[in-house]
């Protein structure tokens, strides 16, 4: 049995993205945690689950507070799933959606759907915790019959709510980018192919030592596709780089790192792993 943390509970986007990247067959045991703090407790807790984490999304952006995290665990990055967010407003069974006079959701989820409900003046929109407890809410609660939720397929499943419309997000190209995490002491990727890593750096006070370090990437044929910069906490001025850089063979990530080794200041790898694909939450 595999045991996963996941924000959120049962029905979460989150755990939708552990089966997909662990396979919709494995028996999964998944560890609910109300937050991305909680999970990393619970890493500290037991080094043998593995974590799912959103780390961005194409709407919203990075969530940099998730990358602290991570830098200051024991956990790395041995995978990741872009996940297409598809969003479904659901009901109690034999509830129609006339009768509907409140939806509760996330705000993101909310402010997703907003469109949608330009149509329906009527219906307040009502903002939650998580849309995966927002439809387990629902379920528990079956004198509450004008009230629909706001979450996924898999939320319909798990707490069978009705569904009363599908696909109801305004942006029918919204991925969320989830990390998978292992504690670092129980890592082995022997088998596992290598094309992708995310590390962070700083750079010395050298003029020019970023422009060459992106240099020596591209020259050993790494193709950087993120950097974001980040504040140094307590070093006012000062700030690391968030990378992710693509590869055809890991030897040329290993060239890359050791002929920059003298440009960088410091340096850690959050993770070498094989690149993820998309797919949709159905």
């Amino acid at each position: 049995m595999i045991k996963i943390a996941i924000q959120g509970i049962k029905g979460s986007f989150h755990e939708i993205a552990a089966y997909k990247f662990f396979g919709e067959r494995q028996a999964l045991e998944t560890l609910e945690c109300h937050s991305f703090q909680e999970m990393f407790r619970s890493f500290k807790n037991n080094k043998s689950v593995y974590g799912v984490m959103a780390i961005e999304n194409t709407v919203a952006g990075s969530i940099l507070p998730n990358y602290s995290k991570l830098m200051n665990s024991q956990m790395q990055i041995i995978g990741e799933v872009y996940l297409r967010i598809e969003q479904n407003l659901l009901a109690l069974p034999n509830v129609s959606l006339d009768e509907i006079t409140e939806v509760r959701s996330h705000p993101m989820a909310l402010l997703q759907c907003l469109k949608f409900f330009e149509n329906y003046p009527n219906i307040k929109l009502t903002e939650t915790a998580d849309t995966a407890l927002s439809a387990k809410e629902l379920a528990e609660n079956p004198s509450n019959k004008n009230t629909a939720a706001i979450a996924s397929f898999l939320a319909a499943d798990r707490y069978k709510l009705n569904v009363l419309a599908a696909g109801i997000e305004t942006n029918k190209r919204n991925f969320t980018r989830f990390l998978v995490l292992q504690n670092n002491e129980l890592l082995s990727q022997k088998d596992q192919v290598i094309n992708k890593a995310s590390i962070w750096f700083k750079t010395g006070h050298t003029p020019g030592s970023l422009a060459t370090i992106l240099r020596i990437f591209a020259d050993n044929n790494i193709n950087l596709t993120k950097i974001q910069s980040l504040p140094v906490i307590g070093r006012e001025w000062e700030y690391l780089f968030l990378s992710d850089l693509e590869f055809g063979e890991s030897s040329d990530f290993e060239t890359a790192l050791s002929q920059a080794e003298q440009y960088f200041s410091e340096i850690q790898i959050l993770g070498k792993y094989q690149k993820g694909i998309k797919f949709r939450t159905v």
